[in-house]
């Protein structure tokens, strides 16, 4: 990704959350305040872009929905683009709330894009300090897309740059106010797949050293079948082909093992594993529309011993 450009990723991912909260029934993850956050054009041309690229992602569909646009982008949307982004969040904003709840003060949300937890949970705004980390330009473009929609950015609410491709740095968290003494939360959604498992390994390393027993982490990883599964509907090898192509290529991959040896030498239990059969289970169970979990993905909970 270029440094002056906005995350084609975050964009897309705010795309499907609003998607789901505008057109789909139940509601898995109902982000309803990130359609404020991405313009009608934006939305017109990713609907557009994805409408065209039905052939790319399945040519039966596209044969057997031709001329249905509405049919064409509910299929690519509920098969490719929405399952992680819906079911993660959903996850994950169940741990932090659980959190707030024993007394969490500090949430630092890592690759933020637009998110939108804290527009949505204004109750928390004198209790919970919330960083949101992310590269300069996509947080130049979230912070207009705020002011254009006409939300007040609360004081508890702090941006700070960085590029996770670099060593880690709290030099900037601590210059918003971050406090080592507290417990803290971090969530790291959409990320680790895009750096290396030597730069995860650091990050986890970093993130953790200073910060009390009992602070925790919530991410998504891809399995060791990654770059093997096809998936539903070839959806693994087509998000594996739509990540390079967007110029945000994957990078790595793990096994259970694996991950829990790098969490361990970062001084870390895993406290809950999520498999993506345990994902389909409680998220998308009884469904009637196109929504399943993601082959290959898992959710993972991780404490500071």
């Amino acid at each position: 990704m270029k440094k002056s450009e906005s995350s084609l990723t975050s964009l897309i991912s705010a795309f499907s959350r609003a998607y789901h909260s505008q057109f789909d029934t139940p509601k898995i993850f109902n982000d309803y305040i990130a359609k404020d956050l991405i313009s009608q054009k934006e939305f017109n041309d990713i609907k557009e872009n994805m409408v065209q690229g039905i052939q790319f992602f399945n040519k039966d569909i596209a044969q057997k929905f031709k001329g249905n646009t509405e049919e064409i982008l509910k299929w690519i949307t509920q098969i490719q683009l929405s399952p992680t982004p819906l079911a993660r969040a959903a996850y994950c904003e169940k741990v932090v709330l659980h959190e707030v709840m024993l007394g969490l003060k500090q949430y630092v949300i890592l690759g933020a894009g637009l998110d939108t937890f804290c527009f949505r949970h204004p109750e928390l705004d004198s209790s919970l300090e919330i960083f949101e980390i992310d590269y300069p330009a996509t947080q130049q473009f979230k912070k207009k897309r705020l002011d254009e929609a006409n939300f007040k950015i609360p004081s508890t609410l702090h941006f700070v740059s960085m590029d996770f491709t670099k060593k880690f740095s709290y030099r900037n968290l601590i210059d918003e106010g971050f406090d080592f003494n507290r417990k803290t939360f971090f969530s790291l959604l959409g990320v680790s797949y895009y750096l290396t498992k030597e730069e995860n390994s650091s990050l986890f390393d970093h993130l953790f050293a200073k910060v009390p027993s009992g602070s925790s982490i919530v991410f998504d990883y891809a399995d060791e079948k990654l770059f093997e599964e096809k998936g539903l509907s070839n959806r693994v090898e087509n998000m594996v082909k739509m990540a390079a192509a967007s110029g945000e290529p994957m990078k790595s991959c793990f096994s259970y093992d694996e991950l829990e040896n790098i969490l361990e030498k970062s001084g870390l239990l895993i406290y809950e594993h999520l498999s993506p059969a345990k994902i389909n289970e409680l998220y998308f169970s009884n469904r009637k529309d196109y929504l399943s979990a993601f082959e290959t993905i898992h959710y993972l909970h991780a404490v500071k011993k």
